[in-house]
């Protein structure tokens, strides 16, 4: 007699499923994965107190003079450079993962008084300050669900 086989959904079960596979596969390589990785961007961490606001930056390898701050209308501006200073260009790179060009972030900051704006830059971190004009939460109110 037959057995009862309960049903299984299939991995191979649509065709997206058969070639999504390979695809990542593909794409998932060390060439594919640096050129997405290069977005021109850089992690930052964003904090309120009730004084200020604070954004933390990863720069790692950038100097302090290739990096520019700019706060205009509201927007806070990081922009980094690295360049390239190999001048050996007969070199034979097996494999060469450290990106050269410029990043770009920029955030918009309300209640910031401008005049009190300092940065600093050590180990690769870059410390914004940004210092609020009117202290504390006065904006905020709880909406109650109803």
């Amino acid at each position: 007699m037959f057995d009862m086989i309960p049903f299984r959904r299939s991995k191979l079960t649509r065709r997206e499923d058969f070639l999504s596979p390979f695809f990542k596969n593909f794409f998932d390589d060390d060439f594919f994965t640096a050129l997405t990785n290069m977005q021109g961007s850089f992690k930052v961490d964003l904090k309120e107190t009730e004084e200020d606001y604070l954004v933390e930056a990863d720069l790692p390898g950038i100097s302090k003079e290739s990096i520019d701050i700019d706060f205009d209308n509201n927007y806070l501006v990081i922009t980094a450079k690295r360049d390239d200073s190999v001048e050996d260009k007969k070199e034979n790179y097996v494999r060469r993962e450290r990106h050269y060009g410029e990043l770009k972030r920029s955030f918009y900051i309300d209640n910031v008084d401008e005049s009190k704006i300092t940065a600093s830059f050590n180990d690769g971190v870059l410390k914004v300050t940004l210092p609020k004009l009117s202290k504390g939460n006065e904006k905020r109110r709880k909406i109650d669900i109803q």
